[in-house]
């Protein structure tokens, strides 16, 4: 009989749980409310509950639904705040801290993802000196679903811009918005929904896809697919120099010559994933000892360990951060000083990354690290791999599902997407995805002219000094055909990649360029020169193409004041040969002697094209394209 009474009390208490009143994770302290437009609140509760919000002197009743659902409508906020807000049902919850402003979702790959903290090496003051509390972020967590839409997020929080918590803001985004908001004080909200390495198929929902039956074809066979169990990363079985190579007192033996920055498999060492240790004695002059010192190592991949006179001075777990390890006074001495490092890679080319710095610095003096070093190999990754190939955050509509539906309800200002690498492999494909992500996302938000702003594809890779064909530029091309698509904007940043790192560290000026975009879309500012010349039409005079622009500004210029440069032209047979051109006005004149009658015309063509000049005067760069004249 006190078992039966037990499992009573339980029920009821279940049941008591149950009923309480639960909002979706987006709906908490410090939420960024959408100013100027109706706004859906909504919950859960137990069915037939009532629920009762009191927001700005005002009340809001609402009875749950037979489904637990229940929602309410709050006239439109201006700009303000902050403000709390009251709901009550079985239970009471008080929200604080409310700010109404503009709220975007901010999406894409790991550009998008790119924390400020991973670029603290070049934005080190803004970092510092962001007192922003107006500016705030929701970080959604990733999560993947193969089989059905969520109604709600697993976790976050909304997080001010200040110096402790803007360093897990994405970069681009928070350039965005302290852009935005220095001009207009109005507060501004992020929702960064984005992942890294994941293709725009992923970011689609299943009604979405539809016109693609090769891809719905792999979402109803993922619906059926049994999650496999995730796999670690395979590592070495030993590591030969643990616990005693970065020893002051170990006496090197066989170690080989070894130059950094580099990587090893570009130095002799062949195809091997694994751990090796590297080791150089430097000099330290008196005037460096006694104060804190700075050791920059660029980037490393994948993962390192440090070591300074035997002392652990830091370590890394991936690839992307920007190497800076803080020494304080008295690490260094006068005369040798020895620095190992044990560099871990799981795949790929180990090593340091080219074109970073490498120095250590201390009160006025620095030292340069390039050059020389010794290895050793202390451990060889033997294990095969036990994948099977499949991502599901890179299957169609897993991330849509788990991290963009449940924001759908949620009213924003508008979208900003950087991505695009993870499809240079389809840049054909990619024409059609990207117009079917946007009107996907305006459908599930209702409203058919939600701003969508995009980055273009930067410079990337080896540069190319003779005309070629590139994925990369086929991809920017695709983007560039999406401002076909109404209320769309695309910032090109053709100057702001670096040649060795598909992670650019120029993020401020993406941000900005952004920016430029929505003061002029969605701000009003109707004058303004929101991005640099797009081409428009091609006109054949002769065996010259006559190209004109928009968004020309103040003039076509050359940024370096020759004569434009990376233009391409072909006959029928489109082999492509560099052309001479020329600025006439708000028009380029393009010519090859050896084309007489040219057929096509492509402009900075290249994954990494070698200075692409043509800008507007506002300071601006054109976009890259590849037209066919007709």
């Amino acid at each position: 009989m006190t078992r039966k009474i037990f499992y009573l009390a339980l029920t009821l208490l279940s049941t008591k749980v149950d009923a309480q009143v639960r909002l979706p994770r987006l709906v908490r302290d410090s939420m960024i409310l959408q100013r100027d437009m109706p706004l859906k609140l909504w919950g859960w509760a137990s069915p037939g509950e009532r629920v009762r919000i009191r927001f700005q002197g005002k009340q809001f009743k609402a009875t749950t639904a037979a489904n637990g659902k229940w929602s309410v409508q709050i006239p439109a906020l201006k700009a303000g705040g902050p403000y709390t807000m009251d709901i009550e049902g079985n239970n009471h919850i008080t929200l604080r801290d409310i700010l109404a402003g503009d709220v975007w979702i901010c999406s894409g790959q790991s550009n998008m993802v790119h924390q400020m903290s991973l670029h603290s090496e070049r934005y080190a003051s803004d970092i510092a000196n962001a007192m922003y509390p107006d500016i705030r972020e929701f970080r959604v967590p990733v999560m993947t679903d193969l089989k059905t839409a969520h109604e709600d997020l697993e976790g976050g929080y909304w997080k001010a811009a200040t110096p402790q918590d803007v360093q897990g803001f994405s970069a681009v985004a928070y350039f965005f918005a302290r852009n935005i908001y220095q001009l207009y004080h109005i507060p501004i909200g992020l929702i960064n929904a984005s992942v890294g390495g994941t293709p725009v198929e992923a970011w689609i929902s299943e009604e979405g896809l539809q016109a693609f039956p090769y891809v719905t074809d792999i979402v109803q066979k993922n619906k059926n697919r049994i999650p496999p169990v995730r796999q670690q990363p395979s590592s070495p079985t030993a590591d030969a120099g643990m616990g005693k190579w970065y020893d002051t007192a170990y006496v090197p033996v066989h170690w080989r010559p070894i130059n950094i920055p580099g990587y090893w498999e570009d130095q002799g060492i062949r195809d091997l994933d694994g751990i090796v240790w590297y080791r150089r004695e430097i000099e330290v002059p008196a005037a460096m000892t006694g104060v804190p010192a700075v050791l920059r190592l660029g980037r490393i991949v994948d993962a390192d360990e440090v070591y300074v006179n035997g002392q652990k001075a830091g370590n890394t777990t991936y690839m992307y951060p920007q190497r800076r390890y803080m020494l304080s006074a008295g690490v260094l001495k006068a005369g040798k000083n020895l620095i190992v490092i044990r560099v871990t890679n799981n795949t790929g080319k180990g090593g340091f990354v080219p074109d970073k710095p490498y120095y250590l610095s201390a009160g006025r003096d620095t030292l340069d690290l390039k050059g020389t070093w010794q290895y050793k190999v202390g451990g060889v990754n033997t294990a095969p791999s036990t994948g099977n190939g499949f991502s599901a955050q890179n299957s169609p509509t897993a991330l849509y599902n788990a991290m963009l539906a449940p924001a759908t309800t949620y009213a924003v200002r508008g979208i900003l997407w950087y991505q695009g690498e993870s499809n240079t492999g389809n840049p054909g494909a990619y024409a059609s995805l990207m117009p079917a992500l946007i009107s996907d996302w305006r459908s599930k938000w209702g409203k058919a002219d939600l701003p969508f702003l995009f980055v273009q594809l930067p410079n990337f890779m080896e540069v190319q000094y003779q005309p070629s064909e590139s994925n990369w530029a086929a991809t920017r091309e695709s983007q560039r055909k999406t401002l076909a698509v109404p209320n769309t904007g695309m910032a090109v940043t053709i100057d702001l990649g670096e040649w060795n790192d598909i992670h650019p560290d120029r993020k401020k000026e993406v941000g900005d360029r952004l920016a430029l975009l929505a003061r002029k879309m969605v701000y009003g500012e109707k004058q303004l020169v929101e991005a640099g010349p797009l081409v428009e039409k091609a006109t054949i005079d002769g065996n010259k193409i006559i190209l004109s622009f928009s968004n020309t500004g103040s003039g076509l210029i050359t940024s370096d004041g020759g004569e434009p440069a990376q233009f391409a032209v072909a006959g029928a047979d489109k082999k492509f040969v560099w052309a001479k051109a020329k600025i006439e006005g708000n028009t380029v004149v393009v010519w090859s002697d050896a084309v007489a009658s040219p057929k096509y015309v492509r402009y900075a063509w290249a994954d990494n094209p070698d200075n692409p000049n043509l800008y507007n005067r506002e300071g601006l760069p054109a976009s890259p394209f590849g037209i066919e004249i007709h």
